[in-house]
């Protein structure tokens, strides 16, 4: 069966869709905001600068709504996917032209200097070069973020089931629970004992939860892994 891979900027709008307060975030940005080509070497600078900024004037008469978004819906898209959402100078990968292309129009229509970029992708990409589904943005102000360009491929679509577990500890103990359920039905019935008995099952199920749980433990202290909410945003290595 032919899966369809996820588009992390679908996912975006369903989730501002879905939230209550997402109509009024246009009215929130005209409170916010009053308010020829720059050269490439200039934006990639901009783009690989530690310089703190939380907003760029944009002119909000020119913005797309569909681009804007609050820093929930990315947090709840971060953590659904495990992804990261960080400053643009982490980012190992290239920054296509198209998106450079993107900035440098916005720049000449809102007539400023876009800073502060931040960037949504899977973890390995502030690591390593890779192409799956980063995202550009810039900072409005107020928790407020425009999205300027996603490139690369889409995300795998059973990536949020896999990431599933990395949650929370429940998620993760709850699969445990049904991976060492199963282990313990594939023991075949006398293997241990002539007769089978529902105390042996669950005798069996203890070991195979201490083993799997062991196991499980050791991969995450070992690897310095963490919960999806705890590292959505965070900018150290072993998360």
């Amino acid at each position: 069966m032919f899966l369809r891979r996820t588009n992390i900027q679908e996912k975006l709008i369903l989730a501002k869709r879905k939230d209550a307060s997402a109509d009024q975030i246009i009215n929130e940005i005209y409170l916010l905001l009053n308010k020829d080509e720059d050269a490439l070497k200039r934006i990639d600078l901009n783009i690989r600068s530690k310089d703190p900024i939380v907003k760029n004037d944009f002119n909000i008469d020119l913005l797309e709504t569909q681009g804007i978004y609050h820093i929930r819906h990315i947090k709840k898209i971060a953590i659904e996917y495990r992804l990261r959402f960080l400053d643009s100078h982490f980012f190992k990968g290239e920054i296509p032209l198209e998106a450079i292309s993107k900035i440098k129009t916005l720049e000449n229509n809102h007539e400023l200097e876009l800073k502060g970029f931040k960037i949504l992708a899977p973890s390995k990409l502030f690591k390593l070069k890779d192409r799956d589904d980063p995202i550009l943005f810039a900072p409005i102000g107020n928790d407020y973020y425009y999205l300027i360009h996603k490139w690369g491929r889409d995300l795998h679509p059973l990536r949020k089931l896999l990431m599933w577990p990395f949650k929370s500890i429940i998620n993760l103990i709850a699969v445990v629970i049904a991976i060492s359920y199963l282990v313990t039905l594939l023991v075949p019935n006398g293997l241990f004992s002539k007769e089978s008995s529902s105390f042996q099952f669950w005798v069996i199920f203890f070991f195979m939860f201490k083993c799997i749980a062991s196991i499980v433990i050791f991969y995450g202290f070992a690897l310095g892994k963490n919960f999806n909410p705890a590292i959505w945003n965070s900018k150290y290595l072993k998360t």
